[in-house]
């Protein structure tokens, strides 16, 4: 066999090696990668609670014979079973019905209060951490000022006044998520505006209000999107807690809170009136919760340039 031939089988022999070996190395890379996609078994066991629980509330008041309001009063207090499967309360009212009605109150309150601290903590975090000096100064003196304020005594104070509804319910909850929403915000527009995409686009003339809309506002949004979970569990819990304490909706209008104070006094003959919902409540919370601690993980911690 002549050299040429030799040099051919040994280049042959070689570019196989590397093929085969490269072949385990690539499918081992795109299983890593496959592998950082997919969600976590909590994550999707999360997500797919809330879906069930919004569309519960969503789609359930629809369907005919919905009536969380109407007594079967031939089973009072009637322990889960076929045709109410999460038991009566004292009034012959169904514990599912009413379970499900209460999430869509929840909802809206949480709904609420997302857009109104989102519109108003938005807008006072971009001014300060854009325009900073003296408006900084004094936007940071209000949310100090209501952040001390004992939140959920004023809205107690305030439904009493005004009268209870989930308007004036999530409109003051909301209100106080403002000061945490303008910190959140503040801190990341401060950020980026010593970033080197936002210092060139001020040295080429670009206009403050279009720096803010192209540069800052699409990184900030994530940010305020993912304390946007926080603000919902913290709109549940005090929509709960005001139902609880008779500050809710007024009976028998349904909600969480309210549901379980009517309970209460027959935790001992009747445990699911109040159990139910509680489960509920505290099944949404915590989902709510593990969300949004994936995504603040999960989020990168500076933006990685600008936007064209």
């Amino acid at each position: 066999m002549s050299t040429a031939e030799n040099l051919s089988t040994a280049e042959s022999l070689s570019t196989a090696e590397s093929l085969s070996t490269a072949e385990p190395a690539a499918v081992t890379v795109v299983q890593a990668r496959t592998a950082r996609c997919r969600p976590p078994a909590g994550v999707l066991a999360a997500a797919a609670w809330l879906a069930v629980v919004a569309l519960a509330a969503l789609l359930l008041p629809l369907l005919p014979g919905f009536d969380p309001l109407h007594g079967d009063f031939a089973h009072p207090a009637a322990a889960p079973g076929p045709g109410h499967w999460l038991g009566t309360d004292g009034a012959s009212r169904d514990v599912l019905q009413r379970t499900v009605a209460g999430a869509r109150a929840s909802f809206t309150v949480a709904a609420l209060t997302i857009l109104v601290g989102l519109l108003g903590g938005g807008m006072l975090g971009l001014a300060a951490g854009w325009f900073r000096g003296p408006l900084d100064k004094a936007i940071g003196f209000a949310t100090d000022l209501l952040m001390s304020v004992p939140s959920l005594i004023l809205v107690m104070i305030v439904v009493s006044l005004r009268g209870p509804s989930i308007t004036v319910i999530g409109t003051l909850i909301g209100l106080f998520t403002v000061p945490h929403f303008t910190r959140v915000v503040r801190a990341v527009v401060l950020s980026l505006s010593e970033r080197g995409f936002v210092q060139a686009a001020r040295m080429l003339g670009t206009a403050p209000l279009r720096i803010l809309r192209r540069e800052i506002v699409p990184h900030v949004v994530p940010a305020a999107l993912t304390f946007a979970f926080t603000a919902t569990t913290v709109a549940i819990v005090a929509e709960g807690s005001l139902g609880f304490l008779g500050f809710g909706l007024r009976p028998p209008e349904p909600s969480w809170g309210g549901i379980i104070a009517e309970g209460r006094t027959a935790l001992g003959s009747a445990p699911w009136i109040s159990l139910a919902p509680a489960a509920v409540l505290c099944l949404t919370v915590l989902a709510l919760n593990y969300l949004g601690e994936h995504l603040r993980s999960g989020a990168p911690t500076a933006p990685k340039g600008a936007r064209g």
